[in-house]
């Protein structure tokens, strides 16, 4: 059955790229999608009245959401799974007139942008994501900063503006601790300084290593991982570059990155099949598919680091997982 649901003024719905398995209709208040103009990037508005359903093209298409819902007033919405809502549609035609003319309006509006932008070149992702960031951080929108800026370092962990986010996914938490979304003076987002490879040989390097590890025991993962990530990119240390990479997948785990992290360690194994931390390796991917529930793969794992014999912390550690799993 339908559900309702209140969502006090301000309150965001849901997000741009949030997963789409919900349609809602509007019964009061007022209620703002806002999207980007294809062309200029800028916010685009357009108002959900009373009566109206809102998020159905994403649910239908089973893609993710194109548009932020944001609610301008205190706003009571009905909300229906998809079968719910098809099973609706199809006993009321009215519905599904009503769904065709907003469509076409729609696809209207997107083939004019899409002609007038057909020659320029296309805006990267990556950069698209963090513009939004960087444009909600300057309005003061820090709730929807932060968010963003998640996402930026989710998806793009390594990305070249990746040490930015960081620093501006840190000041839009502090702002938005301190002051509340549209408060507090104007936030600067000067460039954050980038680490540069290390010169000077492998004492520098070292030292490098050890500042990043010290990031990771304060809980500062994304900047470890980027430090880790130059020295694995100077490739002037073989020793160091090898430690370097495992901490850099140690980092994704920290952060909670699992997916990612399973795939970037197997691809390091592929460069690196003796890795002298191989063990360890293998525990982080059982640790990574025990996270998502993947209990055979995470056993999987477990069961080869103990079978590879030797008396060590690794296999020490997979055992009393395996323990704790009842196996």
């Amino acid at each position: 059955m339908p559900k309702p649901a209140q969502f006090r003024s301000g309150s965001l719905i849901y997000f741009k790229g949030d997963p789409a398995d919900k349609i809602y209709i509007l019964q009061s208040g007022k209620i703002s999608l806002v999207y980007q103009d294809i062309e200029s990037g800028a916010d685009v508005k357009d108002s959900v009245q009373p009566g109206e359903f809102f998020g159905v093209k994403s649910a239908l298409g089973r893609y993710a959401r194109e548009e932020n819902a944001v609610a301008l007033a205190d706003t009571n919405v009905m909300i229906f799974t998809v079968p719910e809502f098809e099973a609706v549609a199809m006993a009321n035609t009215r519905i599904i007139m009503k769904m065709l003319k907003v469509f076409s309006n729609q696809m209207r509006r997107v083939h004019k942008q899409v002609s007038k932008v057909m020659a320029k070149e296309e805006q990267a992702p990556a950069d698209g994501l963090f513009n939004v960031g960087e444009f909600y951080l300057k309005n003061k929108r820090f709730s929807h900063a932060k968010h963003v800026f998640n996402r930026y370092l989710t998806f793009y962990p390594s990305g070249k503006n990746a040490l930015q986010a960081t620093k501006n996914l840190e000041i839009a938490e502090n702002a938005l601790s301190r002051y509340g979304d549209g408060k507090g003076p104007g936030v600067s987002t000067a460039p954050a300084p980038t680490p540069a490879p290390q010169s000077g040989g492998s004492d520098n390097l070292t030292k490098s290593y050890y500042d990043a590890v010290n990031l990771v025991s304060q809980g500062r993962y994304q900047e470890a991982f980027m430090s880790f990530k130059t020295i694995v990119d100077s490739g002037d240390n073989p020793e160091l570059s090898a430690k370097a990479s495992f901490e850099i997948g140690r980092c994704m785990f920290l952060m909670e990155k699992y997916e990612e992290c399973i795939k970037y360690y197997t691809s390091m194994l592929s460069k690196y099949p003796k890795h002298p931390e191989l063990k360890e390796v293998m525990f982080m991917m059982g640790q990574c598919n025990e996270k998502i529930g993947r209990k055979d793969q995470s056993i999987a794992f477990y069961k080869k680091i103990i079978s590879m014999g030797g008396d060590d912390s690794a296999s020490d550690k997979a055992r009393r997982a395996l323990s704790a799993m009842g196996v």
